[in-house]
């Protein structure tokens, strides 16, 4: 493969240089989320960051125990705790009594938290056929599938907000 120059940074390039896979990486995944959240603003969501859906996520659909949550994202409880304060000040949360037990709260998704999560998965899909509208959907498919190849089993983790920080 020849060395090719790289606009944004206007140096040569191997493409065989190990360290680029993991900036095209992470470069593929802001273009999705960047255009994410550029249109999840458009629709109503204008003050929704990465770390949110990352939040949401984790809540889910049954609700959460601020301990589970900060498990689950990585973070300490006090950190979720703060991330809850910040989704219930925008809408999207809210604690509430936990049934079994009257000294802990139960974090759960308001209607708004769920709009947002199904306005967020139509705008991935579409963001998907894009995708396979420039790469063809074959070569889409055959990415997907590496990345599965690649990626450690256990599913998807949700901590990235934690690991970042």
């Amino acid at each position: 493969m020849d060395n090719v120059v790289d606009q944004n940074v206007n140096q040569v390039v191997d493409p065989r240089n190990g360290f680029e896979l993991p900036l095209l990486l992470f470069a593929g995944f802001r273009s999705i989320i960047d255009e994410l959240h550029v249109e999840l603003a458009r629709q109503g969501h204008p003050d929704v960051k990465p770390a949110y859906g990352f939040a949401l996520q984790a809540i889910g659909l049954h609700g959460t125990s601020a301990s589970d949550l900060g498990r689950r994202l990585g973070v300490s409880k006090q950190a979720a705790g703060k991330t809850v304060d910040r989704l219930e000040v925008l809408g999207y949360a809210e604690r509430v009594d936990d049934p079994a037990d009257a000294r802990r709260k139960t974090i759960r998704l308001t209607a708004r938290g769920l709009d947002l999560l199904h306005r967020s998965a139509v705008e991935f899909d579409r963001l998907h056929a894009r995708w396979a509208a420039t790469l063809g959907e074959e070569r889409l498919r055959a990415l997907q599938s590496d990345l599965r190849t690649m990626v450690p089993g256990g599913g998807f983790r949700l901590d990235a907000a934690g690991w970042f920080g």
